[in-house]
């Protein structure tokens, strides 16, 4: 059972004041913002190499970029930096009224279309229904920077004073953010020494409060190709001498994977689940019950790898898993002739434990795959760039008040904090440069919302208070030194 609400204690926000104006900001200037942006196919460059000469790209960064401009906050700045053969990103900074900096992150690059939308919806068409905004790329993560820059306003507006602000906005997270350390580099003495980093481009376990994420998982992806011939033939004189490369594809993930419960096998893509996450992964479950599976459009008679809520969400948050994202080699079944095909290849996608070292598990995986190889079949795995994970500081005790009495103050219940099985590999980067940062990572990624997925969407009424509770926690961390 939840604890019951309390009022939070006096506050330098008036919440009604905040929630009037980020109410009416969201609802006459960034919903259309994001239904304009939701149209554009601002495919992130792994699946769409020719970004540049498309421009999808530059006029979502435009899109966001002019908005921001456009926003009354004193002091504002909004540059849009381009390194050569990088994709853009916006930085733009707002002066303080103490002497820390606190980083604002999102990102404005989306996934791909996937198959599988509502007959009424599409991934490159915003349409509004009730609650929920559909189309790709909404809550994932093209609010991220209306909503820092509407909670900075709304803190203006009122005479609230807060740290300096750098928000930065990449363009190439969901390919795994190779430009991002070349950018952080060429800005680092403009991020300077944040205090506090906050990311909205997280879930949320429901609707109903504020969520903290604890932890990401890594990832590591890549192509795994199998060849047996120079070219296919007539399936019935081939088989039985010429072993199929499927089967050989198959056998090769036997070594990485029992494929009768997924449990990875190789030791050294495990890692001990410290005793607290462990704690608030039942904290969690207590709270969602079986909604932690329920979010899930499973068919008619199919369950989870496991059934006990604690135990998927370690499951999600904490241990390794191989998903086969895409293939190769093989026809369309309306297509396929009685052909041994001369070779397979799968697209690996195997997520990591916050504390694996991403570079040594894909070299340890490339070993794993390639010795060996049945048959002396041509095996290769083809690596993408790997991405550590990332296992959260402590709070501090400031930062834990203020997301409780955010919480309570805007959604009405407390918070609850819990592992990603996600992947965002800026906070990996900041968490090894500012070891003695905090964070808030939190986004509006709730059941359903399907991010990467078909019928994605954005829950609206949770993007207007997450909005307030960023400028509850802002206006904290300015007065946290007089605790």
């Amino acid at each position: 059972m939840e604890p019951a609400a309390t009022a939070p204690d006096r506050h330098p926000l008036d919440r009604s004041e905040t929630e009037r104006f980020v109410g009416s900001t969201w609802d006459r200037e960034i919903l259309p913002s994001l239904e304009r942006y939701i149209e554009i196919p601002n495919k992130s460059p792994a699946f769409e190499p020719d970004w540049r000469d498309k421009g999808h790209m530059q006029r979502a960064v435009d899109l966001i970029a002019d908005w921001c401009r456009a926003r009354e906050i004193p002091g504002l700045t909004v540059e849009v930096v381009e390194l050569d053969g990088r994709t853009p990103v916006i930085w733009m900074e707002v002066p303080g009224q103490t002497d820390d900096t606190v980083l604002l992150y999102g990102h404005l690059d989306k996934q791909p279309e996937m198959t599988g939308w509502r007959e009424d919806l599409g991934p490159w068409v915003a349409v509004r229904e009730g609650d929920k905004l559909y189309g790709r790329g909404g809550a994932d993560d093209g609010y991220a920077a209306f909503a820092s820059l509407t909670a900075l306003e709304a803190m203006a507006r009122q005479g609230v004073p807060h740290a300096r602000c750098g928000i930065l906005i990449e363009a190439c997270e969901e390919s795994g953010s190779p430009d991002l350390p070349a950018y952080v580099d060429h800005l680092r003495e403009r991020i300077g020494t944040p205090s506090l980093v906050i990311c909205l481009d997280s879930g949320c376990g429901d609707y109903e409060r504020l969520w903290g994420t604890t932890s990401l998982r890594g990832m590591i992806s890549g192509d795994l190709c199998v060849d047996v011939l120079r070219e296919g033939v007539h399936s019935g004189d081939a088989s039985g001498i010429v072993p199929s490369s499927f089967r050989i594809l198959r056998t090769l993930l036997s070594r990485l994977e029992d494929e009768a419960t997924g449990r990875l096998l190789p030791d050294w893509l495990h890692a001990e689940i410290p005793a607290d996450r462990v704690h608030q992964a039942g904290l969690m479950a207590g709270v969602l019950g079986d909604g932690v599976f329920e979010k899930y459009p499973f068919v008619d008679g199919m369950g989870p790898m496991a059934g006990d809520p604690t135990e998927g969400i370690l499951n999600r948050t904490w241990r390794p898993t191989l998903s086969i994202t895409g293939m190769d080699g093989i026809p369309p079944m309306a297509d396929a002739g009685n052909v041994l095909r001369p070779g397979t290849q799968a697209k690996l996608s195997l997520r990591l434990p916050p504390t694996v070292d991403g570079e040594t598990a894909s070299r340890r995986l490339k070993e794993l795959l390639e010795a060996d190889p049945p048959y002396g079949a041509r095996v290769r795995f083809h690596a993408e760039t790997p991405a550590t994970g990332w296992n959260a500081p402590p709070f501090e005790p400031w930062l834990e008040r203020s997301l409780e009495a955010a919480s309570l103050a805007y959604f009405g219940k407390p918070a609850v904090f819990m592992g990603e099985g996600g992947t965002i590999p800026f906070m990996g980067m900041l968490g090894e440069q500012f070891p003695e940062a905090q964070f808030l990572i939190t986004g509006v990624l709730g059941p359903g919302s399907n991010a990467h997925g078909p019928n994605e969407f954005l829950h609206v009424p949770t993007g207007r208070r997450l909005t307030s509770c960023v400028a509850h926690v802002l206006a904290d961390h300015a007065t946290r030194g007089a605790d």
